[in-house]
């Protein structure tokens, strides 16, 4: 990424309708996100991700909301929240040093 760093992005998917523990869900989402080969880190409501560019952060998403799918769900919400910084490096680890 000429100029800027990775893009940092927070991940959550949803299946709606599926009860009130979906943790079984949730499950197939961060496996697939585990095996996009992008850094992740795992919280308590989302994931975070680095990626070097929208495609392959899409392409990373897109596998985690099908996984969901795949699993049963018959309607699911995938949200993204992207930081794309061009003007300097960063990356989770420099975001959360910052708040330190």
């Amino acid at each position: 990424m000429a100029g800027g760093g990775m893009i940092v992005a927070d991940v959550s998917v949803v299946p709606l309708g599926e009860g009130t523990s979906v943790s079984a869900f949730v499950k197939k989402a961060v496996k697939a996100l585990d095996g996009s080969g992008l850094k992740v880190m795992h919280g308590p409501m989302s994931t975070s991700l680095e990626a070097e560019s929208l495609d392959e952060l899409f392409a990373a998403v897109s596998k985690a909301h099908e996984a969901v799918i795949a699993a049963g769900a018959r309607r699911v919400v995938t949200t993204v929240k992207i930081d794309d910084r061009r003007d300097k490096q960063h990356c989770m680890k420099s975001k959360m040093d910052a708040v330190r």
